[in-house]
């Protein structure tokens, strides 16, 4: 429980800074409830990803990432459009399935590589222990 609450918090801060980084780069303001307005759809995109994989028992694998970064991704963009009634360029489509696929598979990517460097060098500690 503890595995899937620390990687749910991780994925909601990379759409949380997803869109602190936009709004701060297209000087709109950074006030919380702005932010919370604008990543809502992606955040209910994500929501919708995490319940689909809530029976996984490893939550920062791979194919749990890909799950919740598409149904960030698909999700929040159509409810982006269609639900909150703001325009969603091509451009925008491209830049936030790129920064979402970045963060949201990277830091899996990241740990995914240290945990095997991790046991590698136990498994190499073991052959060298007397």
């Amino acid at each position: 429980m503890r595995r899937r609450l620390a990687a749910l918090c991780v994925d909601t801060c990379v759409v949380a800074g997803f869109v602190a980084l936009g709004r701060n780069s297209h000087s709109e303001g950074e006030a919380i409830s702005d932010i919370a307005i604008v990543a809502a759809p992606f955040l209910i995109g994500l929501a919708v990803g995490w319940v689909a994989c809530r029976h996984t028992d490893r939550p920062a694998g791979m194919r749990i990432g890909l799950v919740v970064w598409t149904s960030t991704v698909v999700i929040g963009l159509a409810l982006r459009g269609l639900v909150f009634s703001r325009p969603t360029p091509p451009v925008f489509i491209l830049v936030a399935g790129t920064f979402l696929a970045l963060t949201l598979l990277g830091w899996r990517a990241v740990l995914a590589v240290a945990r095997r460097r991790i046991a590698r060098i136990g498994a190499a500690a073991d052959l060298s222990a007397p």
